[in-house]
């Protein structure tokens, strides 16, 4: 059975988790992976879906801060400009981002016969960690196949986490790294809403990392090295909010990477995008003005908290359920799991 870092008797900040202590705790959200690890490859695709529908004609309203900007991302222009997310996103390495934006626009222009013709082109997002330490990187192994893998594997309800998908070949502070996820609960208006990070924690100097109760493991045989890593948060809400409310939750991801010892090196791209699954935007929307809901600024503390929180959580269950991975080369990732049974007590 995987274990999470709660599993150690650590937690990350004060607000309860939900359930499932993921980011589908959050209402419709789901999530899938492809994982590729064979020979020298340690790669794979995850996708995430804010809800069940056709994102292209019900768009979900959405912001991205981008901390350090050393990536390949792509749609981050546009979504930033119009602040609405209308594909599933994707997550994969570096040199996949191309083969992920086809795979998305074949979907959407096979659901959406009007793309390109009455109305306009789509915007696909794609988000990206190098994994070339653990993984032949060069081989550009990935394919539009993996990524429709990964978004027909997607589903509610609990989240595979470490190495597995885009996280298969990721590296944390000179631990093995991957995916993690994390959620909090909360009441506004004395009713319960949820905010959930998925993290793909590729990032962090060995040696720099913070544990919750202080201490501060290093790996085996760690060399230092430049900041070179990268990490994506995506931050899902069932809050009403605005784009503007939205990016301001988003920078708050920045906290919760502070808290781990982060700082955001040279070479580094650490990108959080965050969107609420609350109202989502009619594409076809005939009215000239339409109603909008948003949460009252004074109250918003509560989320950033959350999100800070839940960024921290993320990044360590990541790091505590992926195992210790050799890869290309013989390049070697020991696990954090495996430091923390050792010190235990």
């Amino acid at each position: 059975m995987t274990q999470r870092l709660r599993d150690f008797g650590l937690t990350c900040g004060i607000l309860q988790p939900g359930p499932l202590n993921a980011i589908t705790d959050v209402p419709g959200v789901k999530l899938g992976h492809f994982t590729l690890n064979e020979g020298d490859l340690r790669t794979g695709f995850t996708a995430l879906l804010p809800h069940d529908g056709n994102l292209f004609r019900r768009k979900v309203r959405a912001a991205v801060d981008v901390i350090n900007g050393f990536g390949k991302s792509a749609g981050l222009m546009q979504l930033a400009e119009l602040g609405q997310i209308e594909t599933p996103l994707l997550l994969g390495n570096t040199l996949a981002v191309g083969a992920g934006f086809d795979a998305l626009v074949t979907r959407a222009l096979a659901d959406n016969p009007d793309i390109g013709r009455e109305t306009g082109t789509v915007n696909p997002v794609v988000l990206e960690c190098n994994d070339g330490y653990l993984s032949d990187i060069r081989a550009r192994a990935l394919t539009q196949e993996h990524a429709f893998a990964a978004l027909d594997a997607a589903a509610y309800g609990p989240v595979a986490e470490g190495a597995v998908g885009a996280g298969t070949g990721m590296s944390a502070f000179g631990f093995k790294g991957g995916i993690g996820t994390a959620s909090r609960r909360f009441a506004l208006d004395g009713a319960d809403h949820t905010l959930g990070v998925l993290a793909l924690a590729n990032f962090g100097s060995a040696g720099d990392l913070v544990l919750p109760d202080g201490r501060r493991p290093v790996p085996p045989e760690a060399k230092p090295q430049a900041e070179r890593g990268s990490v994506i948060l995506i931050i899902a809400t069932d809050v009403p909010l605005e784009s503007r409310q939205l990016q301001r939750i988003a920078r708050r991801g920045g906290a919760g990477l502070a808290r781990l010892g982060a700082f955001w090196g040279n070479g580094s791209g650490d990108i959080a995008v965050a969107f609420t699954t609350a109202d989502p935007i009619d594409h076809d929307q005939p009215n000239d003005l339409v109603p909008l809901r948003a949460l009252n600024e004074n109250r918003i503390d509560t989320l950033f908290r959350a999100a800070a929180e839940a960024t921290q959580e993320a990044v360590l269950n990541a790091m505590v359920a992926a195992p210790a991975t050799t890869g290309r080369d013989g390049h070697h990732r020991p696990s954090l799991g495996d430091w923390l049974r050792a010190n235990a007590g």
